[in-house]
């Protein structure tokens, strides 16, 4: 698993990669009542707002970690926002994607570093 430092987690699977919030941005967020997620099919760039995620506190963007298609999103999501906060970093992935470049992983950080990086 790697993750960023916008707080997003990626875990590559053949030659898909899942991605979703960590724990630590879901904790920011507080209680999710509201999640829309991008349509299957999609072709996205790094830094592009791909996801709106809204909660009691706040509303924030997600941001297309890497080049490439939205291949599957989590429906689950949708009918059921408060799954992000109950289990950010498992059954509440946001969307499935197909790298443009596999190896544009390698620049994120190793679960370690992510700690080392918000403590």
């Amino acid at each position: 698993m790697k993750f960023t430092e916008e707080h997003e987690w990626l875990l590559p699977e053949g030659d898909t990669v899942t991605v979703g919030i960590t724990a630590y941005a879901a904790e920011q967020l507080g209680d999710v009542v509201f999640v829309e997620l991008p349509e299957p099919g999609t072709e996205v760039t790094k830094d592009e707002e791909i996801v709106v995620i809204e909660s009691v506190k706040a509303a924030s963007d997600i941001m297309a970690p890497i080049d490439g298609e939205i291949v599957e999103i989590n429906e689950a999501l949708v009918e059921n926002p408060a799954l992000v906060g109950e289990d950010p970093q498992g059954e509440a992935w946001f969307f499935k994607m197909k790298p443009a470049d596999m190896s544009e992983l390698d620049g994120f950080m190793d679960e370690a570093a992510y700690k080392d990086f918000i403590d």
